[in-house]
Order: C-alpha cells, then sequence, then structure tokens
C-alpha cells in the first residue's frame, strides 16, 4: 500500500490547494491507511488534520517541508529542501521547536532557513527525507558533485540513524530519471534505505490550472 508522504495542504499557501476535510475524504474513498502532510515550513494544519484523520480511520503523519541551510553547500547555489517527518511525540516537540526558532531568529538571508546545526541537535524522533531533487543531495547531484553528495549523505545518515531516507521522484520531469539514477546509485554503495514520494499540492487534475 503507498502512502503519501509529501502534501501541500492550503497552509502551504501559493505552493498547496488542498482542503484538510477534501483530503481526508479522498483518502478515505482511496482506502489509505495512513496520511502525511508536509506543509511549506509551517504546522498550521496539523491540529485539524489529525482530527479529521482519527475520525476517518486513517493514521495521520505530521511533517513539514523546510530549506535547509547545509554547512557546505556552495553558496552560489538555491537553497535546499527537505521533509521532516515526526515519529512521535518527542519528534513532534522537537519539530515545533525547529520551526519556532526557524521564524523568530531568521536567517541573516531574505527568507528564513534551518541550520543544519539546529537540526542535528534536535533530530531525536524525527525522520528525515532527501527532497528529492530540491534536496542538498539533488542539488550536488545537478552541480556534478558526486563526492560532494556522498559526504552530505554519509552526515545525514549518520546523525539520523536509521531514520534517513534517500527521496526518489518520477513524475514525468526532465531531470526525474537522471537524479534516480544517482540516488539509487548513491543509496545502494552506502546502504542507505530509499523511499518514493510524488509532490502533491491539489486534489484533481482539474485543479492544476488552479494551483
Amino acid at each position: 500500500m503507498f502512502t503519501h508522504l509529501r502534501i501541500h495542504t492550503e497552509f502551504s499557501v501559493v505552493d498547496g490547494t488542498c482542503r484538510i476535510d477534501e483530503l481526508v475524504e479522498a483518502a478515505k474513498r482511496d482506502g489509505q491507511a495512513a496520511l502525511a502532510i508536509t506543509d511549506l515550513n509551517n504546522l498550521f494544519a496539523a491540529v485539524k488534520f489529525y482530527s479529521g484523520c482519527r475520525k476517518a480511520g486513517i493514521k495521520p503523519l505530521i511533517g513539514c517541508e523546510v530549506a535547509l541551510n547545509f554547512s557546505g553547500l556552495n553558496a552560489n547555489q538555491e537553497s535546499s529542501k527537505v521533509i521532516l517527518l515526526a515519529l512521535n511525540h518527542t519528534g513532534y516537540l522537537n519539530l515545533s521547536e525547529l520551526l519556532t526558532k526557524y521564524w523568530v531568529v531568521p536567517d541573516e538571508k531574505s527568507q528564513p532557513l534551518l541550520h543544519w546545526d539546529e537540526l542535528k541537535k534536535r533530530n531525536e524522533g524525527l525522520l528525515l527525507l532527501s527532497g528529492a531533487q530540491t534536496g542538498p543531495l539533488g542539488l550536488a547531484f545537478r552541480a556534478g558533485q558526486m563526492h560532494h553528495a556522498e559526504a552530505l549523505a554519509l552526515e545525514m545518515g549518520q546523525v539520523f540513524q536509521g531514520r534517513f531516507y534517500m527521496e526518489l521522484q518520477r513524475c514525468g520531469r526532465a531531470d526525474d530519471e537522471a537524479h534516480i539514477a544517482h540516488a539509487v546509485e548513491l543509496a545502494a554503495r552506502l546502504q542507505l534505505p530509499v523511499v518514493a514520494t510524488h509532490p502533491v499540492q491539489y486534489l484533481k487534475e482539474d485543479d492544476f490550472e488552479a494551483h
């Protein structure tokens, strides 16, 4: 059974149009046993989503997508993004603390960034997905920095022992297959697990134009 681990709701503002009630109802119709929301830089939908899923008999998974400032990432590259999922109550509290610091103490750049050093301190109870093409590994692959990608994967795997997954996506984009090839090869060599995700930002094909 495939479980969606990367969904942006209307609480991602300009990056998602999924309404919580409609999302839960669609998952129930499809017979989904579990469902994760990963709104952009916030947990605003968490309570409504948790309550709605429990009533529908669906296991709610809480997380978010965050912009990550990873030490060693070239300054001229675009900021990387990763997925954080709370595995338990401790993970939820740590994710809440990280997001609070993320917004209250913004990065010196124009947009807030979560610093890798902060994430290392508060990684307990959290599961880390590499972010596919927009993650630090994806950016390194795209730049041809294979040794750098390996160093990043090793560090993330060491910090998130048993809780770090190389994220693969096949959505018909031009760079999907190249990323999958690089990620699978590196994961096999480093003995890291992989996970397939799909970036859900609207519910129906007809919603594309509105999104």
